[in-house]
């Protein structure tokens, strides 16, 4: 960007000239003066100090009215843009661009320039951010939508071959089939939410939650589900105390059943599940026995099921400790 003009060589010139300016012109005064009056011997040379006091003084007080009109038009200058920086830092938003003067273009409007050009730049960045996003969203939930045409015909020929005469090991490959298109179902299930959860389309509803209900409502859903598997279910759910959380019901029944499907998947083999509800503690607590989230099976996928538990426990101000080895796994869930 080119300088044209520049603030502070101004400021420099108007104080050179004041200063200097003024007692050079006093010096030819005298002089002429002195050359005009060398035969009078009268020359009055109290006057010639009281001129030289006076503009000593005028001198000062113009250099003090100067600097303090120059600062003080620079401290508006840039407390204009020290606010607008402020404001936006406190409403958590883009700051508007600053009014510059072209014509002028000091220091201070060239700093007002590269800040305008950066908001630019900012907006302009997340404009393709959010296209961006808005494609992949798109693109997520079109591939769920299409994939289960393919997967539904899959499932068909299954059930069509399961009523054919085929050997045993037939028989296994075909329930193997039907388990991984089961699986693959479940796991677009779970991207399809997670893409609609992180783009607003199940808005966050905060509300005073009993956890307690909450938890046995969840526990009394899934206990069919534990005891098809032959899972040995203990739990320490309190029907006379309870807690309360400012939680989006909805949300946190999905983090349960997030947890007791992950069970389900990668903890069967354990046949055991514990789920204890601390009202002295205000915590939720499910632990297993299986081989651990570093042991589990292919049936682990991508984690995202986990990826939506955590998103949806970091926005209720809540969080999931989880410990993890080869005797089993245990999450706890409290306030962040």
């Amino acid at each position: 960007m080119k300088q044209t003009r520049s603030l502070f060589r101004r400021f420099l010139k108007v104080h050179f000239l004041f200063i200097f300016l003024p007692p050079i012109m006093l010096i030819f005064i005298s002089a002429f003066f002195g050359v005009s009056n060398t035969h009078e011997k009268n020359v009055n040379t109290l006057n010639l100090f009281y001129v030289s006091v006076l503009l000593f003084g005028f001198i000062m007080v113009a250099f003090v009215i100067l600097s303090w009109l120059f600062f003080l038009k620079l401290q508006k200058r840039l407390a204009l843009l020290q606010e607008v920086m402020s404001s936006s830092a406190k409403n958590n938003s883009f700051p508007k661009p600053i009014s510059v003067q072209a014509d002028r273009m000091d220091e201070i409007d060239q700093l007002g320039s590269s800040f305008n050009w950066m908001i630019q730049q900012l907006e302009d960045s997340r404009k393709r951010e959010y296209e961006e996003e808005l494609l992949r969203q798109r693109l997520i939930a079109n591939l769920s939508h299409d994939l289960r045409t393919p997967l539904t015909i899959l499932r068909g020929h299954v059930t069509r071959l399961n009523k054919e005469s085929i050997s045993i090991e037939g028989q296994n490959s075909l329930t193997e089939i039907n388990h991984t298109i089961t699986r693959v179902g479940d796991l677009m299930d779970d991207l399809l939410f997670y893409t609609l959860l992180t783009s607003g389309k199940h808005p966050y509803q905060s509300t005073s939650t009993d956890i307690g209900r909450l938890v046995r409502a969840s526990v009394a859903a899934w206990y069919p589900l534990f005891e098809e598997k032959e899972i040995q279910l203990e739990f320490d759910l309190p029907t006379e105390e309870t807690f309360y959380w400012e939680a989006d019901p909805k949300w946190m029944t999905r983090v349960l059943d997030n947890l007791f499907q992950n069970i389900l998947r990668h903890a069967a083999e354990g046949k055991y599940t514990n789920i204890v509800v601390d009202v002295e503690k205000e915590r939720i607590i499910v632990a297993d026995r299986g081989p651990g989230m570093d042991n589990s099976s292919y049936e682990g996928g991508a984690g995202i099921g986990l990826s939506t538990s955590n998103y949806m426990l970091k926005k209720m101000k809540l969080k999931a400790d989880i410990t993890s080895n080869g005797n089993g796994t245990r999450v706890t869930i409290g306030r962040a």
